[in-house]
């Protein structure tokens, strides 16, 4: 699937993952291949994205925090998300 995430100053990160897992402001959940459409709240806490391979582009990849060669994260204080047809995208602060 697709994971495109956006801030207001940049588009902090878009390419192809495996799954990502979200902070919901009902509590943490992920996001899978072919996942059913959904919109939901996000509140402050950590993006974790799973891929196979990372592309970040230089101005934005100190955001990021690296967990392993499979696992980056990304801290937001609060914002959306969107996924449908294999398409993730989020809005961050």
């Amino acid at each position: 699937m697709i994971l495109e995430i956006v801030s207001p100053e940049a588009t902090l990160f878009k390419g192809e993952v495996t799954s990502v897992t979200l902070p919901g402001v009902d509590g943490s959940f992920q996001l899978l291949n072919n996942h059913a459409p959904i919109v939901s709240i996000l509140k402050d806490g950590a993006v974790k994205i799973t891929a196979t391979s990372f592309n970040f582009e230089e101005t934005v990849k100190g955001r990021f925090t690296k967990i392993n060669d499979q696992n980056y994260s990304l801290s937001i204080n609060s914002g959306t998300i969107e996924m449908k047809d294999n398409k993730v995208i989020v809005l961050a602060d």
